[in-house]
């Protein structure tokens, strides 16, 4: 017998309308937080960033396709990981189907990490993905973006994330199931996994000039990890005690 709260249906339905009040009053603090987000000042980027593509070299505008929105995922695959970190992994499973409707729509989404870009292929092939990915390996760009650390800012000790400066690294907790087991399965050990950090940034291409609008970090992201949208709707929510995904080839094998 369940110990969850049980009703009739009558009982439920007046339940679920009462939670459908808070629900809509969620969705009009989302559409406000969207406006808010569109009223941002932009920054003129006068940085000639390159990146390494499939298709060749390419500047930040040339990523914009013809498009005048760009949104990057920065995906932590550092230039001595072995494989993509296994959370940037899961959610970007969920970009090969929607890429081509932002791409149809004035937007283009690219994921750029700091491997090369040979490493970049190699992966992307194991997961099957589609979607475009650069490499920034050589670049400034991770690092002005707040997702990419260096050894000299590590050993202070200090370093910024998510608009706020914060002691770095972390002791991490042993165990498979925590971060140190995330960095062994990208192939590499704690000290230089953290050096890479999640986060996404959008720029639009306006009269030749390519401004930077918006970048989140962190929990920001939770929006754009779908598998949490549809937890957060299941019977059991997140139901979580520890980092439980796995790359989507790993299941099963342990």
């Amino acid at each position: 017998m369940t110990k969850h709260k049980t009703a009739t249906r009558d009982e439920w339905r007046a339940a679920r309308l009462e939670l459908l009040k808070a629900e809509k009053e969620l969705t009009r603090r989302g559409d406000e937080l969207a406006r808010r987000r569109q009223e941002l000042p932009w920054v003129r980027i006068d940085e000639a960033y390159r990146f390494d593509t499939d298709d060749g070299g390419a500047s930040l505008t040339d990523l914009f396709r013809g498009r005048s929105q760009l949104i990057v995922y920065h995906f932590m695959f550092g230039p001595d990981f072995a494989a993509g970190c296994p959370s940037c992994s899961a959610i970007a499973d969920g970009f090969n189907g929607i890429a081509v409707h932002l791409a149809n729509h004035d937007v283009m989404l690219w994921a750029v990490s700091r491997a090369p870009l040979a490493k970049l292929q190699a992966y992307k092939r194991r997961m099957g993905w589609s979607f475009p990915w650069a490499s920034s390996f050589g670049s400034d760009f991770n690092c002005d973006f707040g997702v990419a650390h260096t050894e000299e800012q590590m050993r202070s000790g200090e370093v910024e994330y998510n608009f706020r400066t914060a002691k770095w690294p972390l002791p991490p907790p042993a165990g498979e199931d925590g971060p140190r087991g995330v960095a062994a399965g990208a192939g590499t050990d704690w000290a230089t996994f953290s050096r890479e950090r999640p986060g996404m940034s959008t720029f639009v291409h306006e009269d030749g000039v390519v401004y930077h609008t918006y970048s989140s970090y962190s929990r920001g992201l939770d929006g754009i990890w779908n598998m949490y949208q549809w937890l957060d709707r299941a019977p059991k929510g997140r139901n979580e005690t520890g980092m439980w995904w796995r790359r989507h080839d790993e299941y099963g094998k342990r």
